[in-house]
Order: structure tokens, then sequence, then C-alpha cells
């Protein structure tokens, strides 16, 4: 007999101690886990109940960089609903319904505006049982609504969008996206879900899409300058680069692998061998042809996304990413020369967005320097109390400067000079050195080019950097560069 065992009973009753002690570490070890650090998560998490009763309560407003109020809580019946006061901010801000859903800012800041975010994780615990209630903050955007209500009525029935932006900061100014939407309408209680119904009807012109950030176009013309920066940052060109054989093809066209590439529409220029400001100024489509194959595949698209392009854009929105190609094909994603040739002018399968078009012009504007785009400047209390601040940030440093210098000249004489004045002379702004790109986006014969402009002023220190997109609108420089022109004209009148 061994007496040195402890009897069954006492290691039963050991045995479990030990897993009474487990069960409870567990536990404490699980509580600290849900009820510490992942609070704020749980806090914000939209599937809670608790986290949705949160939500119907009160929102915080939604203002331009002057104040004015965009959206905004009101008492109608008894009942809280969203007020937009300002249609013609949309899409950016967007809308809430406790029922349909959030767009836009309403969206992206929803835990800000709701009183969700913020707080430290021992509050969040808190006020998830109910020990202190939610702080609902303003937002203030970078919008100035008089520019804003100027871009959507200068656009009118036409489908497009505009975006302007100051090239310095990269705070965005107006972004207007038309067709849109009355918010007032969708969030109205009893009516809401069947007006939001009705715009996603076949056959409507798709106003709920943003088209200044997610619309996918062709670009046309405006794309050289894309092609200018890729050639020159890459050396394959500079200001002074000719194509002897250019002239001639103005005539008979630019034979690549088969396929003519035509021209034709500058034949004033007669036998001059044109340099990179001048093929900028008659936008001659033979010239950036060689300048993109010169250039390469490769690099031309290594280029493309430092400006930006094939990922979305890091913004206050949702953002869809520009494309050089659609890729997949043998040539650095390029089916062959033929396609890369097209696409240096801005054709073959390019796509971008109005943003990043924007932000093109905005680069050339800034020296060379690609600045983060923004659409909020502040998060702050109904006091004014700033919680959260934007600073400007340099997203890329593109070009230096002594490169970029060119292409700044390039736009400037593409308005402003004599050859230029017929393709994008009516951006000018009397009084004010103009710069500029236009563009006509051919759709292979399914209607009517797109028209573009993109461009800043004032030339030497620029305030503004635009880009103009009317869908199927005809030639960009009777009908976007106008609308250009007329809207940095009028925010230069605006004063700061």
């Amino acid at each position: 007999m061994n007496h040195g065992a402890a009897p069954p009973v006492q290691r039963g009753l050991a045995r479990l101690a030990l897993t009474v002690v487990l069960c409870y570490a567990a536990v404490a070890l699980g509580l600290g886990y849900w009820q510490g650090l992942q609070a704020q998560a749980l806090t914000n998490d939209p599937g809670d109940p608790l986290v949705a009763a949160l939500r119907d309560g009160p929102r915080g407003r939604i203002l331009d960089a002057r104040g004015t109020v965009l959206a905004q809580d009101a008492t109608i019946g008894g009942v809280r609903v969203r007020r937009y006061p300002q249609p013609a901010a949309e899409p950016a801000v967007g809308y809430w319904s406790p029922t349909l859903g959030s767009a836009g800012l309403e969206r992206a800041y929803d835990a800000d505006l709701s009183g969700l975010a913020g707080a430290s994780p021992v509050d969040e615990l808190l006020r998830k049982f109910g020990a202190s209630a939610t702080t609902p903050l303003d937002v203030v955007t970078s919008l100035d609504m008089r520019l804003q209500a100027d871009a959507v009525q200068l656009l009118g029935q036409q489908k497009g969008a505009i975006v302007a932006l100051d090239p310095t900061t990269g705070r965005v100014l107006a972004m207007a996206s038309t067709p849109s939407f009355d918010p007032g309408r969708i969030v109205a209680p009893g009516t809401g879900a069947a007006y939001l119904a009705s715009l996603s009807a076949p056959g409507n012109a798709s106003p709920l899409l943003d088209r200044a950030t997610q619309g996918h176009y062709t670009p046309g013309s405006v794309f050289k300058m894309v092609t200018a920066v890729a050639g020159v940052g890459s050396g394959a060109i500079t200001a002074a680069t000719t194509y002897p054989d250019q002239p001639g093809e103005e005539r008979s066209g630019f034979v690549v692998d088969g396929f003519r590439v035509v021209d034709g529409h500058h034949d004033f220029t007669g036998d001059t061998a044109l340099d990179l400001i001048q093929a900028t100024e008659v936008s001659c489509n033979i010239y950036f042809a060689h300048v993109g194959l010169a250039t390469g595949a490769a690099a031309l698209r290594d280029w493309a996304r430092r400006l930006g392009f094939e990922a979305p854009i890091p913004f206050d929105l949702p953002t869809a990413a520009s494309q050089v190609t659609a890729g997949g094909g043998p040539l650095d994603g390029f089916a062959d020369d033929v396609e890369l040739a097209n696409a240096a002018y801005g054709q073959g399968t390019t796509a971008v967005t109005p943003l990043q078009m924007a932000l093109v012009a905005a680069t050339i504007a800034d020296g060379g320097t690609l600045m983060r785009p923004t659409l909020v400047d502040a998060v702050q209390t109904a006091g004014g109390t700033v919680v959260q601040h934007t600073t400007p940030q340099v997203w890329r440093q593109v070009l230096p400067s002594t490169q970029d210098a060119v292409l700044r000249e390039a736009m400037t004489e593409a308005v402003e000079s004599a050859w230029g004045q017929p393709f994008a002379g009516s951006a000018a702004i009397p009084g004010v050195a103009t710069a500029g790109k236009t563009g006509t986006a051919q759709l292979g014969g399914s209607g009517e080019p797109h028209a573009w402009f993109i461009g800043f002023a004032p030339a030497a220190a620029p305030r503004i950097a635009v880009a103009v997109i009317v869908e199927q609108g005809g030639h960009g420089g009777e009908v976007a560069a106008p609308l250009g022109g007329q809207l940095m004209g009028d925010w230069l009148r605006l004063g700061p």
C-alpha cells in the first residue's frame, strides 16, 4: 500500500479547482481583450444593436470651408431627419438614412458625425453601457459652395464632372458630378425608398455615380501631358526634341506595325518639325505617338504610377483606379507597339477619372510636386473646437522643378500662343496668363467624343487647377475649355 499518494477524492478536488481557476483566467483574459483592446471596435460595430441605436441619435453637421451648412439634423413632426440645404454639394456630401443607408462623406465620416469616434477605450466602454452620451462632431470640408454651385451650373444638363483643387495644398475646392440627385428626397420618410430605386432604374443616367472620383473615361489628348511627364522624366525627350519624319507624316500618317496614326488637324504648321512645346500647342498626335515609343512601355507606366495611376487615389471618398493600359499584353502590359503609340495620345485602352487628371494638372502647376488630395479640412465639436485637422501632405515629388518648367510653359503656350489659341484659347482668362490642355476623346464610332480640359491659373503662380469632362460633348476646345476657363476665372475673382 502506497501511503504517500493522495486519496482519489482529493486528487479529483484538486483537478476541479485547477479547472475552475483556468476557466476564470480564460474569462478574465476574454473580458480584458473584448472590453479593453477591442472596446472601440465593438463600440463602432455597425452590426451591434446598441451601436445601431446610437446611430439613430443626433448627428453632427457637414460644412463647407466658409461655414455654409451642407448637412444637418432637423425635426419634422417629432421625427429627426437629415436636411441638405445645398443640393449642389452632392454627391460629395452624400446622404444618410437609418433605413436606406448612406453615401459620400455621410458614410466616410459616419463615426465622427454620429459621435462614435475619437474617445479613449475607457470612454468607449462607458458609453457602450450607457454611462456616457455620444458627442456628434462636425465635419468641415474644403469645398467652397460658391465655386461648387458655379461648377454644377456650368455643367448644367450635360453629363460630366468638374474637379477644382488648390495645386499647392491638394485641397479640393469644388467637385461636381452631373446629373446628380436630391439627398433630401432620399431621406424623406415614406417616399425615400421609391425615389432611391428610381435613381437606379434602367435607362437612367446613373445620377448616383460620382463621376468625379469613379467615372472611367477615355482621356484623349489631355493624356499627352502624362506622356510628356514620362518622356521628360525618363530622359527620353527634352524640350528641344523633334522628329524629322513628323512633318511628312502629317500628310501620309505615321505607320506603326501596319497601323496608321493620323493627324492633319494642324496643317498650318507646314514643314516645321515640332518640338515639345509646339506639339503641345497644336496637340499633335503623331509627335506624342513618337514620344510614347521612345519612352517605352515600362517607363510610361512607371511615370504614370508616380502621378497616381493604376491604384485607387488615397482620398476621403472611394476612388476608381486610372489605367494606362488594360494590361495583360506581352509589352509590359500593352498588346504591342500599336497600343503603346495610341495610348501615348490618350486613346487605346487608357481610362482615367477626372480627379486623376486634375492631379496631373496640379502636379505640373506646382513645380512637379504632387500633393495628396483632401476633401475634409477638419473635424470639430459643435462649438468649434478642432479634434482633427488635415495638414497638406506631399504625396510624391514627381519631377524636379527644372524639368517641370518646360511642361508648365507648354501648357501656357497651348492656351496663350497664336498656334494654341484655336485649340485651347477658349480657356483664356482676360488679363491672366492661363495654362491648359484640351482633349477630344474618340469613342470608336459609338457617338460624339468626350470633351476634356485640364488647366491651371494664374500660370506663373497657380491658385487653382481643374479637370473638366463633358460626356460625348464634342470637341474639348469648344465645349470643355470654356467651362474650365470660366471656373478658374470665377475663383480668382472670388478671392481667398
